[in-house]
Parts: C-alpha cells; structure tokens; sequence
C-alpha cells in the first residue's frame, strides 16, 4: 500500500507518512542494559535544537514521498553536526533520494516502488555503510530505548542527542494536521496502522519530548511516548550512537556507563567499532552538556 498523504499548514501543504512495521526482529542492543546506579540523573531539560534549526526546518523530500524515515536520519545527523560546533550538516535532494533507493527500493520516477521503509533496516544501513554511503556521517551502533521509561528517554536523549521514533500516529494528530511548529500530541485515541511515521527527537523538558517532522518542531507528551512507541501500539524507540559521541564520552568519562563492554556488543552483532583515542587527545564538543562525574 502506497504511503498515506494529508495536508499540513496553512495553505494545506501535502506531506505523506511511510513508515512501515520493522519486516523483523532484528539483533539490537537495549539501553537499559548499560545504565547503572552510578550514572548521572539527566537534567531536567535539554535542547539540542538551537544550533540545528537549518536542518531541522528541511522537508527532505517527504512532502511528495513516502520518506519519513530517510528524513529523520536527515534529521538526527543535523543535530549531531550542528551540535558538535560546525554548522548543521544539509543532505542535497540526490543523496535523500540515493538512501530512500537503497533502503526502501524506490526507484525514481516509479510511483509503484514509494512504499516507505523501516527503522531497523535503515539503522542497519547506516551502520554498515554510513549515510550517504561512504560518507563520513556513520554511526557505531543503534540501541532500543523502553519508552515506558521517562528517565531512560532522557538518558538517551542528553547523552547521544538523538532518538528515532516510529509510530503509528492517531488519526486526531493529523487530522486536522499541524500547521506550524509549536504542536503537541498527546494521547488521542488508538494508533491508526495506516499513519506509520518517523520522527527524530533533539529534546526534552520537565514533561515531553522535543520532536522534529515535515519541517517543523513540536512536543510528544511522556505519555504519548509511553502509549505509541512501545512493540505493544506497533511502535519503536531507538537512539544512534556517532562515533563523535563514543569518543565525546569517553573524554568526560561518565560513571558507571561502559563504552567498553558496549563496543564488544556491537561488534558481536556485526559491528566494527574501533576504541576511542585517547582520552588526552579528546576535546568535549560543546560546553553546553552538564558535565558528567568522572569516574
């Protein structure tokens, strides 16, 4: 079944949906696996959008294709480059469509192949061959998140600065369909299976989740979370973890978080993930994050 299509904004703007169910349970790591007693408590709040505003604004094809996912990696990669004291990192319109081709079969100018994607086979790619493939914009790994768990949301969030939703959206979150920045979704209802999308989050308060879709920024409710991207509504929750971040971490050596134990476990799935340099070689990316302890 082709992607669904509303109309967002004021002048009823098209975007489309495509987000599939993951086609398989794939090997995969779970935060909570490495979150001990000794680790720091996230701040009460946490923004990475600021320095990412450019990429976070970019439609990225996903208003006449069913790329939702493609335009989250598009996303996710913004904050991490805008965040790391360059300038956000803009993917060009060939290289969203190159990863919509080989993640999710689309062929250009065939409206029979724009079927979406899913997470798991798109973090899988970006893992073995980065995103566009070559680049320099790879990640060590990918780790599940339990959304019924505030606290280990925000974990996630502060320490990697990313997460990666997929949910099948209730019909009220879009429709009628937001029409700028500032939306937030709440519970309302049951997920609809033809709503599936993908959406990157970049920060958090007291109470939700700051997400990013079709161009625009909003909040998804803790209870949202907890209702939707949970393998029991169809849903998903997952944070990347960029090589920028390993080595990052690393230098503020957080306490009771083990990298190295982390970096075993991604290579036994299939990951080739090499130590950090040094510590004395490590500058921190940016002096916004509240310093971890060191151990």
């Amino acid at each position: 079944m082709a992607p669904k299509t509303i109309s967002i904004g004021k002048n009823g703007h098209q975007v489309k949906m495509g987000r599939r169910r993951p086609v398989a349970r794939c090997p995969r790591l779970s935060l909570r696996n490495y979150l001990t007693p000794g680790l720091p408590t996230p701040p009460a709040s946490c923004d990475y959008t600021a320095d990412a505003k450019t990429a976070l604004a970019e439609m990225y094809d996903n208003d006449t294709l069913g790329d939702c996912v493609i335009a989250c990696m598009g996303h996710v990669v913004g904050v991490l480059t805008g965040n790391s004291g360059t300038k956000p990192f803009l993917y060009k319109n060939k290289q969203i469509i190159s990863l919509y081709e080989a993640i999710g079969g689309y062929v250009p100018g065939d409206p029979a192949t724009d079927q979406g994607c899913d997470e798991q086979t798109a973090l899988n790619y970006w893992q073995q061959h980065g995103a566009p493939a070559g680049s320099t914009h790879t990640i060590a790994g990918w780790l599940a998140v339990d959304a019924t768990n505030p606290v280990e949301v925000r974990t996630a969030l502060w320490l990697f600065e990313n997460l990666v939703f997929g949910m099948e959206l209730p019909d009220k979150w879009v429709n009628p369909a937001p029409r700028a920045s500032g939306l937030t979704w709440d519970i309302e209802g049951p997920p609809d299976p033809d709503n599936g999308h993908c959406v990157a989050g970049a920060g958090y308060d007291a109470n939700s989740i700051t997400i990013a879709t079709w161009g625009m920024t909003g909040d998804l409710t803790d209870a949202a979370v907890a209702a939707y991207a949970t393998p029991s509504a169809n849903g998903e929750l997952y944070t990347v973890v960029s090589h920028d971040a390993l080595s990052k971490v690393t230098d503020k050596a957080p306490s009771g978080f083990d990298w190295s134990q982390l970096i075993a476990d991604f290579d036994s799935i299939g990951g080739t993930v090499s130590p950090p340099p040094a510590v004395a070689t490590l500058k921190s990316r940016s002096s916004r994050r509240p310093a971890l302890a060191r151990a």
